[in-house]
């Protein structure tokens, strides 16, 4: 099938290079480069360096409703539009543009979870299970009819960045298999029910602030979800700090009890902290402008010690 292909994060790579290699992709439409990185030196999208490795003709525009992009998906002559973590709500025009109009590879399983970031906010709330839809695209903010599902399992120890990546090359498979559908005519797409929705907010900076005041299982499940982006993060000794790699505990606490934040403990498994209820114990730590480091070399180094309190940065 003559396809046009629609993402940009690395979620959508494996998407793309599944289509090219069982499909003809006239076109692929990303969002413009931007800035990165501490120099703020221009960066393609990596769906962008896919395409061109890939030798596929790469449009960047920077809106859908100027109708350019309408008429560069026409130019093609293709069948179906392809959306993949695009970015960009799509109007009418761009949803009607080819016959058989747009479907999209969602990390989740709808209706929860509508939005920029399902996966990492099914980490953040500690789900046990997440998975992919394919759906056809209408001008909802992902309402459209469900063609296919695939359930997986979350890990306990799970961070977002390592789910995405597990369930991008899942959401490929899954496409190829709605799209032979539709060329076979079996294709049946079920319609969702709009009563059980959820909303995935776009993550912000401030998503990333821990406060330890929190059950353990939420603190361990907040630090996991905004990982890598925008990273967990507190205040020690009066300065930020970035938190890797959490989970909750069971061990006992010392009498007290102690006030959420404080560190109980420094050894091989990470740096235990007490939590509202329970406590956590977070493997890695990272000071401004230093590397990322094991719990017990960070110590080492007296950045973090026992009876330290790791506080809730106040909000910019």
């Amino acid at each position: 099938m003559r396809v046009v292909f629609m993402g940009s994060p690395e979620f959508a790579v494996p998407s793309l290079r599944a289509l090219a290699a069982r499909h003809e992709v006239a076109l692929v439409v990303s969002q413009p480069d931007k800035p990165a990185g501490r120099g703020g030196q221009l960066t393609a999208p990596a769906v962008k360096a896919a395409a061109q490795e890939l030798g596929l003709p790469v449009i960047q525009p920077r809106s859908a409703r100027t109708g350019e992009l309408r008429d560069a998906m026409v130019a093609t002559g293709a069948e179906l539009a392809v959306v993949v973590a695009y970015g960009k709500i799509l109007p009418r025009p761009v949803l009607e543009a080819l016959p058989r109009g747009c479907i999209n590879v969602h990390g989740s399983l709808l209706p929860s979870y509508r939005g920029a970031a399902p996966v990492q906010w099914s980490v953040i709330h500690g789900d046990a299970e997440t998975g992919v839809s394919i759906m056809q695209l209408d001008e909802g903010m992902d309402t459209g009819p469900v063609y296919l599902e695939r359930r997986v399992a979350i890990d306990p120890d799970e961070t977002a960045g390592e789910l995405l990546e597990r369930l991008a090359p899942i959401g490929a498979e899954a496409l190829l298999e709605v799209i032979a559908a539709m060329a076979a005519g079996t294709a049946r797409a079920v319609a969702q029910d709009h009563a059980a929705a959820s909303h995935a907010a776009m993550l912000a900076k401030t998503d990333g602030a821990i406060d330890f005041g929190q059950p353990a299982a939420a603190v361990a499940a907040r630090i996991r979800g905004v990982d890598p982006w925008p990273g967990a993060y507190a205040t020690l000794r009066g300065q930020p700090v970035k938190l890797f790699q959490a989970r909750a505990v069971t061990d006992p606490t010392p009498p007290g009890p102690p006030a959420p934040g404080t560190v109980l403990a420094i050894d091989a498994a990470g740096a235990r902290i007490a939590c509202g209820d329970g406590a956590v114990v977070i493997r890695e730590l990272q000071a401004a402008g230093r590397k990322r480091l094991a719990a017990a070399q960070f110590a080492a180094g007296r950045g973090i010690a026992v009876g330290d309190v790791l506080g809730r940065p106040e909000p910019a």
